[in-house]
């Protein structure tokens, strides 16, 4: 049995969201991921699949921590794991600079010190300490909660990709959330740092399945196009990694023509390398060679292929031994 994780959004209306869940309900997967970018707002969507999974542990993944205060997302992460009867994952991560001063008018500065300030605040408050503190970006004086927290920790995983950041991930967090890594760069990284000290590996997978295999792939590098595209971070780490050609024709076209031909340059060693793509035969096998890298938790970030019921009954259906 493996440790799965399900991500479910972006690509999905809150409807579709909730009857995901709710057919996840009758299996036991590990956890149920929400991502929060710019269409649903995170939490309260888990407290509305909390309602319906009752058993699987349900995550942020991830929450930025530039457009809310540390004060807030810890009245957030009790109030949800307090909804939840204690299921709680807190995901947080640096998001980009494009999306905190674009979309939310705020200064990309100093992540790594930030989220170091953000988890020391969260980790006080939800341990009902009354708060006094004085950094570099957050002051709080005598801030304590008015409710109690059902739990004094909840889990933090802190989403990595540059050195620092993995650093501040081992250093202060229950858990990691890597995305868009190679497999072999992974094993690697994952090998080193788990030397350190053992935390929780997860990492989210783009997932497609269908029974046409080219289908599956399509859609896979489609959605993979799309980072390396829109995502400097995932753009420059990935072409640093081995995949400098490609994406440097992803972008390239990404500027002519926008999203509709940049997957053409996807090659398939580089889907096979990032993403879990493929029939029903193919997925689990796929699946275990990540595991086998170290990573404890794969969380599958759904991508339906056609109608998205049916997608996500087969997807189940592929992987329901493996829960």
């Amino acid at each position: 049995m493996l440790r799965l994780g399900f991500s479910l959004g972006s690509l999905l209306s809150i409807k579709e969201v909730l009857e995901c869940s709710k057919m996840l309900s009758k299996h036991s997967p590990d956890s149920i991921w929400i991502p929060e970018t710019w269409g649903m707002e995170c939490s309260s969507v888990l407290s509305s699949v909390a309602q319906i999974a009752k058993k699987p542990k349900i995550g942020s993944s991830i929450i930025n921590i530039y457009s809310r205060t540390p004060s807030l997302v810890a009245m957030h992460a009790v109030t949800v794991d307090a909804v939840s009867n204690g299921r709680l994952i807190l995901g947080l991560g640096t998001s980009s600079q494009a999306i905190v001063e674009d979309w939310h008018g705020l200064k990309f500065t100093q992540p790594v010190l930030r989220m170091r300030e953000y988890v020391s605040i969260i980790r006080q408050i939800v341990s009902r300490k009354k708060v006094t503190y004085d950094g570099e970006f957050f002051h709080l004086r005598n801030f304590s909660l008015l409710v109690k927290p059902i739990r004094k920790e909840i889990p933090i995983y802190l989403a990595a990709i540059n050195q620092k950041m993995m650093d501040a991930a081992w250093e202060l967090g229950d858990g990691v959330i890597f995305y868009l890594r190679p497999i072999d760069e992974m094993k690697r990284t994952i090998t080193r740092m788990q030397n350190k000290r053992k935390i929780d590996v997860a990492c989210q997978l783009i997932t497609c399945v269908s029974d046409d295999a080219e289908k599956a792939r399509t859609r896979a590098k489609k959605t993979l196009a799309f980072y390396v595209s829109v995502g400097k971070i995932y753009r420059e780490f990935l072409a640093a990694n081995g995949y400098r050609k490609e994406t440097d024709e992803i972008f390239d076209e990404y500027k002519k023509s926008g999203l509709t031909e940049n997957y053409r340059h996807v090659s398939d060693s580089m889907a096979d390398s990032l993403t879990l793509c493929g029939t029903p035969n193919e997925l689990p096998k796929k699946l275990k060679q990540f595991v086998k890298v170290g990573v404890n938790l794969p969380i599958l970030q759904f991508n339906p292929v056609g109608n998205v019921t049916e997608s996500f009954k087969l997807l189940v259906s592929t992987l329901r031994s493996e829960m």
